[in-house]
């Protein structure tokens, strides 16, 4: 089963499963170009057929095919490590402005710490929008790479130039929201929609100061009900404080935001909110039964 995220600026969010032939019509446009398949530096040959099948490329497909590796790591990234090994890759479509942001993750299963919910939140950060985002990994990963992936493949695609202070800002978001899921264990969309909401207000209410900030981090986090070490909040309000300075078009920023937010909210909230321990528990019922069959063939 696929996990898709739709982001609309101008509509209303829906998050829904589609099939392959409707991520992909075998029609080139003309206008915004052909898709771009970007693969992680490290994979196998196996391992690149694996990803070619769940992105379904074939060899008649008109794509153009990237790789990213380590050393593409730190063009987007101020700390990345220029020998990281880079597995996860994804499909990038261009879309027409206003169509929105759709997040597909067509190997779930292998992205084990990165939700859709928290790639949207990620990317509108770096300022990507219009287009269709597939993103697939040939085996079990956290998913933080094919961000940057992502982000090569959006600047093919479009010829547009990232703003690299935006893609380091989105990166550290993905860094905190996997932090606090691990530190709280509180869903993960839950706290995606944690961290929307609060750029909501930061994109609404433009606070001055790094105390502003503070205080609309607090006030999420009680309406929320989480409560964070002192240190992960501090986190928290530095990655938001770093949001609130940058060169965005917070009036269109707000507007998505805000899509984003009520499409998490009707498709996950009073079930997150109300039954955190029964969707854990049905987590890890499959976690172990997972397990119990890798057993059986070892």
């Amino acid at each position: 089963m696929k996990k898709l995220l739709t982001v609309v600026a101008t509509a209303a969010l829906t998050l829904s499963l589609v099939s392959p032939t409707q991520a992909a019509t075998g029609v080139i446009d003309e206008k915004l170009g052909v898709p771009i398949v970007v693969y992680g530096a490290n994979l196998t040959a196996e391992q690149k057929q694996t990803v070619q099948k769940a992105l379904d490329v074939t060899g008649d497909d008109a794509v153009e095919e990237i790789t990213v590796s380590g050393a593409d790591l730190v063009n987007y990234i101020s700390d990345g490590n220029p020998k990281a090994r880079m597995f996860s890759s994804a499909k990038i479509t261009q879309r027409d402005g206003g169509e929105g942001l759709t997040i597909d993750i067509v190997t779930p299963s292998n992205i084990t710490q990165i939700t859709s919910e928290v790639y949207a939140s990620a990317m509108l950060t770096a300022g990507i929008e219009d287009a269709l985002v597939e993103v697939a990994a040939p085996n079990p990963v956290t998913g933080h790479s094919a961000l940057v992936g992502i982000y090569k493949a959006y600047e093919v695609s479009t010829g547009e130039k990232l703003d690299t202070e935006r893609t380091d800002v989105a990166n550290d978001e993905l860094n905190i929201a996997t932090q606090i899921t691990e530190a709280t264990g509180i869903d993960d969309a839950k706290v995606a929609e944690l961290l929307t909401s609060i750029k909501q207000q930061i994109a609404e209410l433009n606070p001055a100061t790094r105390e502003d900030v503070e205080q609309i981090v607090s006030e999420q986090l009680a309406n929320f009900k989480i409560e964070l070490s002192e240190a992960d909040r501090q986190l928290l309000v530095d990655l938001m404080d770093r949001i609130s300075n940058l060169n965005i078009d917070f009036d269109q920023w707000s507007q998505q935001l805000s899509d984003l937010s009520k499409d998490i909210e009707e498709k996950f909230g009073s079930f997150i909110t109300e039954n955190e321990g029964f969707w854990q528990s049905v987590k890890d019922f499959f976690t172990n039964l997972v397990d119990t069959v890798k057993g059986w063939f070892n």
